[in-house]
């Protein structure tokens, strides 16, 4: 169950009770499902529609409550307009979540003027965005009485032409459904609760789920030198923690790696961030959630590929212990590395990560996701994550799947200006480049620690993976971006057939 919602298909039939979703198609014209039920509801629809103004665009709703001459509750109409791909469905299936209530038994009739309805995979794609939609962070709410109290448990009973195909097709989106949730309750927890080992811990309990989970402690991580990573945890009391999740589902081949920037809370180190806005940057682990979230979806739909997933957790704090600016750290990779600013910690732990993930699995590709700057927020708002890559095949995959799932990225350059501007007088490279350029640099540094034949993409998220707009498919400040990308990434590019 996602978001404490039970999805189950069938035929189209007329509801008998709860709440009734019906289709509107242009003209407000109706299916055949849909009229039976409105004509037993004493043909209120085309009265209601003109009172309230409704003409049925698409993902619009129009609402009657307690209608006579039936046992249904309330009928939700909503508008069907032109759907015509999984990405519109999925919107469609947010769009009705938010005129439910907030639990209760629905029914959903999926079904045209002509008595048609979407396929299997379409079915599937409006069930997940249905449970995307009714997500809410709920669990430290103790008053019942507010707007965002806690929700109940809500069963919806989807009406499709096959319900067959479509739970087939459901077995799959509800697993990428709990990764999305794995991802956005991460993101939400307040830092306090969610430390680095509490974090290890919670991915540990993926063993259940078929992953293979490897924690390495802070004594594991000093022997085996991810000094980089550990500079940035040496100021918290709170110790480090690295977690390797595996899946295993095509043999011997070599495995897509996951990279993801871990940092539990981030106060900006001794080079410390201005107060106001601060408390947001518990969910500087964004990165770390997706990989968590992406890799319980491969091993919940039992994906047919080999993937790793590793994430840096740590937290950065200002203390006597903190690392300062103008230190000079030995990376695992063995190149050294000039602090000038501790607030640019995220690399410092994917470099180290990059690394070790190379070493140990020689992936055949490796895509790294991290709320690393600020500055990409600036150039692309929080609509489009930014992706830097050093291959065009592996950046056109990403970005055929960002339009595919609505999880958008948008390619950005990287070059031998750009790198100049992190070499170092006294280090290989320093950790910042300036001002101007700040998340080209920073993807500029992570590529140093990428052997030159190993495919790589940077997804700079700091814009997607939190404080995101309201959607169709999320009304969390957590929105699990790259969960759903990265998922058909694999179906589209990795996966054995």
């Amino acid at each position: 169950m996602v978001a404490n919602t039970t999805i189950t298909f069938k035929k189209p039939a007329v509801p008998e009770k709860g709440t009734a979703v019906l289709l509107t198609g242009k003209e407000l014209a109706l299916g055949p499902v849909a009229s039976s039920l409105d004509e037993a509801a004493g043909s209120r629809f085309a009265v209601a529609a003109k009172i309230k103004g409704y003409k049925g665009a698409l993902r619009k709703t129009l609402e009657l409550v307690a209608p006579s001459g039936v046992d249904v509750e309330r009928i939700i109409f909503v508008g069907l307009g032109d759907v015509d791909s999984d990405i519109d469905w999925l919107r469609l299936g947010g769009a009705t979540a938010k005129a439910l209530p907030d639990e209760g038994e629905v029914t959903v009739v999926l079904q045209d003027a002509e008595g048609r309805g979407p396929n299997g995979e379409d079915a599937a794609a409006f069930a997940l965005g249905l449970v995307m939609r009714r997500y809410r962070f709920d669990r430290y709410k103790s008053r019942k009485d507010d707007e965002d109290s806690p929700r109940g448990p809500m069963t919806v009973t989807i009406g499709v032409d096959n319900p067959e195909a479509a739970e087939a097709a459901w077995k799959d989106a509800s697993a990428v459904a709990e990764g999305v949730e794995l991802a956005r309750n991460l993101v939400n927890e307040p830092a306090n609760i969610l430390g680095p080992v509490e974090f290890a811990d919670r991915l540990g309990e993926l063993k259940a789920k078929g992953l293979d989970v490897d924690v390495l402690d802070e004594k594991a991580l000093t022997d085996l030198k991810l000094n980089a990573l550990l500079g940035v945890a040496q100021g918290s009391v709170r110790p480090p923690r690295v977690v390797i999740l595996r899946w295993n589902g095509a043999g011997d081949e070599a495995p897509i790696a996951f990279v993801g920037k871990g940092v539990v809370f981030d106060t900006g180190g001794i080079s410390i961030k201005p107060a106001a806005g601060m408390e947001d940057m518990k969910g500087d682990m964004g990165g770390a959630a997706a990989v968590s979230g992406v890799m319980l979806a491969l091993a919940a739909r039992k994906a047919k590929v080999n993937a790793i997933g590793i994430v840096g957790i740590v937290e950065n704090m200002p203390d006597g212990n903190a690392q300062r600016p103008g230190d000079i750290v030995t990376s695992l990779s063995g190149q050294t590395i000039e602090v000038i600013n501790t607030d640019a910690e995220g690399r410092l732990v994917l470099a180290d990560i990059l690394t070790h993930v190379q070493n140990v699995a020689k992936p055949k590709a490796m895509i790294d996701l991290a709320t690393l700057t600020g500055a990409i927020i600036v150039a692309l708002g929080h609509h489009y994550a930014g992706l830097f890559s050093n291959d065009d095949a592996l950046a056109s995959a990403l970005l055929d799947a960002g339009q595919a799932t609505g999880e958008k990225v948008w390619r950005m350059p990287l070059g031998e200006e750009y790198d100049k501007l992190i070499d170092s007088k006294n280090a290989d490279m320093k950790n910042v480049g300036g001002r101007w350029g700040g998340s080209i640099t920073a993807a500029q540094f992570l590529k140093r620690f990428v052997e030159n034949d190993t495919p790589w993409a940077h997804l700079d998220v700091a814009g997607t993976a939190m404080g995101s707009p309201s959607s169709d498919t999320n009304d969390s400040w957590s929105s699990g971006f790259g969960v759903r990308l990265l998922d058909q990434l694999v179906k589209s590019s990795y996966e054995k057939a």
